[in-house]
């Protein structure tokens, strides 16, 4: 191995080993799964998180998440696990009732935020499961595609893989690589392309245009869609995002003419919310 090539190697096992520690999000629900671990209900959906993260370093695309929301009794359930273990003033069940009181706030925010940590730690904004994918795919039967603001790729890399021949272009302009995670991990080939540079490019070429979670600042979102309606007023415009929420342009959900047929609404069902942003997919027109 010559030196420029061993340079790499050793970065590429330094960043490795950085990435691994720099993972105290997932430590802390490990921690909390043994500790809780006589609690199936709390231990359910932190195996749930855990399984999600460890498909997508990987590279795969995880499953559907149950709401990430501990039961509203938890508490209770815990006090009289621990009174059944320890009678009434032992200190083993007062230090044993403490440590779970204090952990049990944090491992809430823990659950509550880990859409936080799916953004943060891959780009990933909408959560794309792969039977999400799947229905998406039956959805557009193998029909042209161009993805626009795809970010690292997952939704083209879900349709990629239940239809390996559709022809799918996926496009970024990259712009947000500096400010969080968003390009900077692809799971598929990307095209560095804008939106409205993209559409010009491939517009003519596809039936569908897909484009997931907007950013709710500025409006590329309402310059897609008047140029959608303008120049290529066949191409449908499937959008992903929070309706009036947490994406898109203020003035996009008030000009959009949004549907949502049977066919779309058997997507949307594969699409489940999991906190309380409750994105959907819609034909805009």
């Amino acid at each position: 191995m010559n030196p420029k090539q061993l340079k790499k190697l050793k970065k590429r096992v330094k960043k490795a080993h950085r990435t691994v520690q720099q993972s105290p999000y997932i430590a802390e629900l490990t921690r909390d799964r043994e500790l809780f671990n006589d609690f199936p209900p709390v231990t359910y959906l932190i195996n749930n998180a855990l399984e999600s993260d460890r498909l997508l370093k990987a590279g795969l695309l995880p499953q559907p998440l149950p709401t990430m929301l501990l039961p509203d009794n938890i508490q209770d359930t815990i006090f009289q696990r621990v009174n059944q273990q320890y009678p009434q003033g032992d200190p083993r069940g007062d230090r044993l009732w403490n440590k779970y009181n204090e952990e049990l706030p944090k491992l809430d925010a823990a659950l509550r935020n880990f859409r936080d940590y799916l953004e943060d730690t891959y780009g990933m904004w909408s959560y794309v499961n792969a039977p999400f994918a799947h229905a998406l795919s039956d959805y557009l039967n193998g029909a042209p595609v161009l993805e626009i603001m795809a970010g690292n790729g997952y939704i083209s890399k879900g349709l990629r893989n239940n239809r390996p021949t559709q022809q799918i272009y996926t496009t970024d302009s990259q712009d947000w690589v500096k400010e969080n995670e968003t390009g900077k991990h692809p799971v598929t080939a990307i095209e560095k392309l804008d939106a409205i540079s993209a559409i010009k490019k491939y517009g003519a070429q596809v039936d569908y245009v897909i484009m997931s979670w907007a950013p709710d600042k500025g409006d590329a979102d309402w310059q897609v869609l008047q140029l959608l309606r303008r120049d290529y007023p066949d191409v449908k415009l499937l959008v992903i995002g929070e309706r009036n929420g947490a994406t898109n342009s203020k003035q996009f959900w008030q000009e959009a003419v949004l549907s949502q047929d049977e066919a779309l609404k058997r997507v949307n069902v594969q699409l489940h919310s999991f906190d309380l942003i409750d994105e959907q997919v819609y034909l805009a027109k």
